[in-house]
């Protein structure tokens, strides 16, 4: 990590991967991680942890399997939301979204369970951001 501060859209101008969060700061025992994505990624869920979505870019929607049934949420540019631990959910953005996540170091951007990784989905725990 760097220790100079760090532009999001320089960052995110560095990379073209679809569903693949590279990792852009540490803060105590949490990345900070930023995406690009387009169409849909898959169902799963973090057993052990919440998962933080800030919209920077687009708008992202997020199918929840809850207990009172499947709904979904849509958050536009410079909302946030969070999943619950445990909640299986589906992010997509059919037009595309930039992203900026807050997770556990480690933490499986397929989580601890999931419906089979497409090839478009990049199943890992953030990469380095080369800018």
């Amino acid at each position: 990590m760097s220790d100079q501060p760090l532009l999001l859209d320089t960052a995110l101008a560095s990379f073209d991967a679809l569903w693949s969060p590279r990792v852009v700061t540490r803060v105590n025992d949490y990345d900070v991680r930023i995406a690009k994505v387009r169409g849909e990624h898959l169902w799963h869920a973090h057993d052990d942890t919440d998962e933080f979505f800030l919209v920077l870019d687009g708008e992202l929607h997020i199918a929840l399997r809850e207990p009172a049934g499947e709904r979904t949420v849509r958050l536009p540019k410079g909302a946030v939301f969070t999943v619950p631990r445990g909640t299986e959910h589906k992010p997509s953005s059919p037009d595309g979204a930039a992203l900026l996540l807050f997770e556990p170091t480690g933490t499986s951007t397929v989580g601890d369970r999931h419906d089979p990784v497409p090839g478009h989905v990049d199943a890992t725990t953030g990469h380095r951001l080369e800018c």
